[in-house]
């Protein structure tokens, strides 16, 4: 079991541990790390490592082992908890791309509240990577991967709908992302 969680060493191999059985989810995880790494610029020095962490991490509780409330940033941050990971480390991965929507479609806003959010360029950075990256590490725009989420889901879904209202929050995430590594929209 890795010891520093918020490492990208440690974080890699808490989800090699847990998600390659998940096939795509595997694929998209490991580009989704990549992706944070390739982002890093657009965060402190001090904060790149943890921005990488989290990346390896924001799908763990897609793992059905750790499936309580079928809400995997609830069910990932909760796991991380357990395991002491640092407390910055587990609100990034319960807030991650835009989580509270989808709590509050689930019912789960007032679990998902016990995680402080932060509004920083880290939260950012990782939605970037999220939202930049398909469901088997395809590299797309952020239009294409909010696209292929809504087709994916059924309309009427609680995923479908949070996308759908979560879209403007996640857009500027990601253009502030952007805008911080000096790229162009």
């Amino acid at each position: 079991m890795p010891s520093a969680l918020d490492t990208p060493q440690g974080a890699a191999e808490l989800a090699e541990s847990l998600l390659p059985q998940l096939g795509n989810r595997w694929l998209h995880t490991q580009a989704v790390a990549a992706r944070a790494q390739e982002a890093a610029a657009a965060v402190s020095e001090a904060d790149r490592d943890l921005l990488v962490a989290a990346a390896w991490l924001h799908d763990v509780g897609y793992a059905p082992e750790l499936r309580d409330t079928g809400f995997h940033p609830l069910d990932g941050a909760r796991h991380l908890e357990t395991l002491g990971a640092p407390a910055r480390l587990v609100q990034l991965v319960a807030h991650h791309s835009g989580a509270v929507y989808e709590a509050e479609q689930r019912g789960l806003s007032a679990e998902l509240a016990v995680y402080e959010r932060e509004d920083s360029p880290v939260l950012d950075a990782l939605i970037f990577a999220d939202m930049t990256t398909g469901p088997a590490g395809q590299s797309f725009d952020f239009d294409t991967r909010i696209d292929e989420i809504l087709v994916r889901y059924e309309p009427g879904s609680e995923v479908h709908n949070a996308i759908s209202k979560a879209r403007p929050y996640l857009g500027a995430a990601v253009d502030r992302t952007r805008s911080r590594l000096g790229v162009s929209s």
